[in-house]
């Protein structure tokens, strides 16, 4: 079942799978060796009620996204099996020092050819919530927006005590009339927004999901945005909400600014929830997407009210430095460029070349360039990106975590990010140091920018 979402001519909608713990979970399969498998295969769905099925691609036969979880300090062996017609490797987002297809670090590794598996080992060094994302160079947009998708969830060895744990991948697709996928590759799409959906399901049903609880229960729920391209901003009504972690690193727990809180693809929240007290009360969760979409609905079903007292933030990562040396950094400036532009006529004029739309310090990303940079292990960076587009840029640094700066570099922002987004004309300063060795990418999080240029590359040896 779907909701098409259709206003003032706005393709807009979200996909969601809605994935309850510990009751409910989609049991992924493994082998007797505890790896877990992941089979990517196309798989028919019906997205419009009446039309043809749509040629999706899942893992596991399922429409609802996998959930691999581990305990802190436990290693991650997952098989992918490529059973689709293209290429495929993971990117396992947000994970500092992930390695990609047959050990190689960065750059999407080694991409699997279709009929052939390879397998992922590493021990992620913090807890937190990763989503697992298609990242196949020139060609991570098809697998993307035809479903592939997943997360990693790597527990706490002390988790906050809440009464109910759910994750929850935000997706959208973009479906034609007939129910068929649109087609994938237009240039139009990649040197604009990227591939917007018009179509929104949740867990396979029609949102929103209803979840009852009892009244004043504590929920925690791990937000990913998973879609191609949608950059929007979610919010909470009717709920007591508190960021307990961002980009899989714990914060202060504090509530979101007017209750709202951007979301761009590749960002993940995990959140501290309160059922409405009052018995028969509903907390909503939604999309500010056109006129608002209601994704999840939370019931207080029962008579008895639970309390709660303000929630403790997560333990600290003290594997990430107090602070850093921004004297003796390595400096290098970001310039993005490209995509599609208009003249003052208002006439919109596209990339010569499609597959070169986009480019950073005046070049699409390429594998055998010269790296941005050069850093030992343990060296300060400070990148200066700047946006010259006529777009917002979600941008994404590969196997690291970083803060952002103050515009005069005197402070920082007291939260650790993976991803962020660069508004048009405006530069962000962002800081960190060199993890494990290996080649990282620092790209755009639209997987259609992404495909036609928008990334480059560093070096940690």
């Amino acid at each position: 079942m779907t909701t098409r979402l259709d206003r003032r001519g706005l393709l807009a909608g979200l996909a969601v799978t809605l994935t309850s713990l510990p009751a409910g979970r989609r049991a992924l399969a493994t082998a007797p060796d505890g790896v877990h498998i992941l089979d990517a295969a196309p798989l028919p769905s019906t997205l419009v009620a009446g039309g043809e099925p749509a040629e999706t691609w899942r893992f596991g036969g399922e429409a609802v996204e996998p959930v691999i979880r581990i305990r802190h300090g436990e290693e991650v062996r997952a098989l992918l099996r490529n059973r689709t017609p293209k290429p495929l490797a993971l990117h396992w987002h947000g994970v500092r020092a992930a390695p990609g297809p047959k050990g190689a670090a960065g750059l999407g590794g080694v991409p699997v050819p279709p009929g052939e598996s390879t397998e992922y080992r590493f021990t992620p060094p913090d807890p937190g919530t990763y989503l697992i994302r298609p990242l196949v160079i020139g060609g991570s947009s098809e697998p993307a927006g035809r479903g592939l998708g997943g997360l990693l969830v790597v527990e706490e060895r002390e988790p906050p005590a809440v009464d109910a744990e759910f994750a929850l991948v935000i997706r959208d697709w973009l479906v034609q009339p007939s129910g068929a996928l649109a087609p994938f590759g237009q240039p139009q799409e990649a040197a604009t927004g990227g591939r917007l959906g018009n179509r929104i399901t949740v867990a396979g049903a029609e949102a929103p999901k209803r979840i009852a609880l009892p009244p004043g229960s504590r929920i925690r729920l791990r937000l990913a945005n998973g879609c191609n391209a949608r950059l929007m901003r979610i919010r909470f009504e009717g709920l007591k909400t508190f960021v307990a972690a961002v980009d899989g690193q714990p914060t202060d727990t504090f509530e979101p600014l007017r209750s709202t809180l951007p979301t761009a693809p590749g960002t993940r929240y995990d959140l501290l929830l309160d059922v409405p007290a009052e018995p028969g009360a509903v907390g909503r969760i939604s999309a500010l997407v056109g006129g608002g979409v209601v994704l999840v609905e939370l019931v207080a079903d029962g008579a008895a009210p639970v309390s709660r007292p303000v929630p403790a933030a997560l333990p600290p990562n003290r594997l990430l430095p107090l602070q850093i040396a921004l004297q003796n950094a390595l400096r290098r400036d970001m310039a993005l460029t490209g995509g599609a532009t208009r003249s003052e006529t208002g006439q919109v004029a596209y990339p010569a070349d499609p597959a070169r739309s986009w480019q950073v310090n005046g070049a699409p990303g390429s594998s055998a360039a010269a790296p941005l940079f050069s850093a030992r292990r343990g060296q300060p960076v400070v990148l200066a990106i700047r946006n010259g587009t006529g777009f917002v840029q979600p941008v994404h640094v590969q196997g690291h975590v970083f803060r952002m700066l103050h515009p005069l570099d005197d402070g920082w922002e007291p939260y650790w990010f993976d991803t962020l987004q660069v508004a048009e004309g405006k530069t962000v300063r962002i800081a960190f140091e060199a993890g494990a060795p290996g080649r990282w990418m620092i790209a755009s999080t639209v997987t259609e920018r992404l495909d036609t240029g928008l990334w480059t590359w560093f070096e940690v040896t």
